[in-house]
């Protein structure tokens, strides 16, 4: 937060001295006198434009959030009412998919998890493409803990487990993916990666400002 107030005292600075300038030069050319009341109406244009749009930043609700992901440690990210709404779809997304939703060893099909995980996938890549992309200097955007989520997590699961299982079904189409010989290695990956997706979705829910995520996922907080 330091960072973004000295950014927006520098700008008001700024300002008022390219304020100051345009009076000068205004006064330069007209040939008038009064320099240095062109120069301070100069100033005060400036510092009004500058708090015009230090008043429209604020009315988007620009703040500055600390999260810790485990696999990324702690990161400041600096949101605002798009990137929360960003970050809201794709809590939803997640929170409503098998990416977060536990399965016992007797429940459901892997075929529906993997499935599940790619609807996740493609419906990420497509909220990303339609969002307007952050613009910020400072800290993470909702845009890079997204893409990460993407290739460090959901990506490398789906293209090893993805071929395996289709391999599977096509030499064995009229046999249960229960009988499958790595069925149960598979599963236990799918719980790893549960684990830490639940962690990015937690993250989106933090960025969005999410009231007591912990209940939409089902466990308690701290779980």
């Amino acid at each position: 937060m330091t960072r973004l107030f000295s950014g927006r005292i520098t700008r008001v600075v700024l300002a008022a001295l390219a304020g100051c300038g345009a009076g000068v030069a205004l006064h330069a050319i007209s040939k008038a006198d009064g320099s240095y009341a062109f120069a301070v109406v100069g100033a005060v244009v400036g510092v009004t434009v500058a708090l015009a749009v230090q008043f429209y930043r604020s009315t988007a609700r620009l703040t500055e959030v600390r999260i810790t992901v485990p696999q990324l440690s702690e990161l400041t990210f600096v949101v605002n009412n798009d990137a929360q709404q960003v970050a809201w779809q794709l809590f939803v997304e997640s929170v409503t998919r098998t990416s977060t939703q536990r399965l016992g060893d007797d429940e459901g099909l892997i075929r529906e998890a993997l499935t599940s995980l790619y609807g996740l996938f493609a419906t990420t890549r497509d909220t990303l493409k339609a969002s307007r992309p952050s613009t910020l200097s400072v800290g993470f955007t909702v845009e890079n803990l997204a893409v990460t989520l993407l290739n460090r997590e959901l990506r490398p699961f789906l293209s090893k487990w993805h071929p395996l299982l289709r391999e599977f079904e096509n030499a064995n189409p009229d046999q249960p993916e229960s009988v499958w010989p790595r069925a149960a290695e598979c599963r236990a990956e799918l719980r790893q990666l549960q684990t830490a997706t639940r962690e990015y979705v937690l993250a989106f829910a933090k960025l969005a400002g999410v009231q007591d995520p912990h209940i939409m996922l089902g466990t308690e907080s701290g779980d």
